[in-house]
């Protein structure tokens, strides 16, 4: 059948019929699903919050952003997704990523747009300069068309994992010497809060990822928030368990009245055992991983030098015998 397709294609629009018709359902695709994407339902109460808002208060917005508004606000309603559940999810993988800004769910998808689309427009193009100068089939055209836009399309999720794969492992490396950091403030006289504060000045060398959680943490206790709520947002938002439990130690001591340092002191004891179980397991996966190196590039070389003289000696003899030579 697809062959059938492809020459009735090429018998009416020339060798480039099967390219053309594929860009042209594109293209009728795209038409197609525009003015649905552009349609944007009314919403009542942002219409009766915008009527009952005074004009200095807009003004007051603007002046404050520097005049400049946010250019991809107005296709905020097909660049972030319609349900909650997946513009929380969203929202919270690039939180775990390092990208707090408002906007990031719409850059986020701006750029898989952009990406995929432009990525494709390329493919495009070298397929029409591939067909131009040799004979190429359908296939290849289509793979050619395609494969490069959908590498466009999900490069931007497979940067969003990386980074957020690298930050919590900055995070998990970090963790143990700030809690030995707080736990020597506490114990020094300082208050909670005064020593996440200073955990996140003196932490910013090493592990930014870390300096930013706790001061993040500490300017939202500042701005009146409770720490309970805090510290939860803060497990939340980083997604490792270690953290998750030491919030969960911090919120237990508060409830029941304990000493915050002595909690600190037995947490911090156990994720410096943590860490050096993770360094051993790390080591004794080492030998595991060495294996296949050591197979692929060290027996091979090994067995040309003991071997290698041997079959040459044979073959030399074995081409005298076949020549009637001595």
């Amino acid at each position: 059948m697809l062959s059938t397709v492809n020459t009735l294609l090429v018998d009416k629009l020339g060798p480039l019929g099967p390219l053309i018709a594929v860009g042209m359902l594109g293209v009728l695709l795209i038409l197609v699903a525009l003015p649905t994407m552009l349609r944007k339902q009314r919403d009542r109460f942002a219409e009766l919050k915008n009527e009952a808002r005074p004009k200095s208060v807009g003004e007051d917005k603007k002046l404050r952003r520097g005049g400049q508004a946010d250019k991809l606000e107005k296709y905020a309603h097909f660049l972030e997704p319609q349900k909650a559940e997946e513009l929380s999810a969203v929202r919270m993988k690039l939180l775990r990523a390092g990208y707090p800004d408002k906007g990031a769910v719409r850059v986020f998808h701006a750029a898989k747009m952009v990406l995929g689309v432009g990525a494709l427009a390329l493919g495009l193009i070298y397929a029409l300069v591939q067909s131009a100068t040799t004979e190429v089939s359908t296939q290849s055209m289509i793979l050619y068309t395609l494969v490069p836009g959908a590498i466009g399309y999900y490069l931007p999720q497979y940067w969003v994992n990386k980074r957020m794969t690298k930050r919590q492992n900055e995070i998990i490396e970090g963790f143990p010497d700030a809690l030995d950091m707080m736990l020597v403030c506490v114990e020094a006289g300082q208050s909670l809060d005064q020593s996440i504060i200073r955990v996140a000045n003196e932490s910013r060398a090493g592990y930014p990822a870390l300096a930013d959680e706790f001061e993040m943490v500490a300017h939202e206790v500042k701005a009146g928030k409770e720490r309970v709520t805090v510290l939860k947002d803060m497990s939340d938002r980083v997604g490792i368990p270690d953290v998750a439990s030491f919030v969960t130690t911090l919120v237990q001591s508060a409830t029941f009245g304990t000493s915050i340092a002595e909690a600190l002191r037995v947490y911090s004891a156990d994720m410096r055992d943590k860490r050096v179980m993770r360094a051993e397991e790390k080591a004794n996966m080492l030998p595991t991983k060495l294996t296949l190196g050591t197979m692929m590039f060290t027996v091979p070389p090994l067995m040309i030098i003991l071997i290698g003289p041997s079959v040459y000696g044979i073959a030399t003899m074995l081409g005298q015998m076949g020549t009637g030579g001595p």
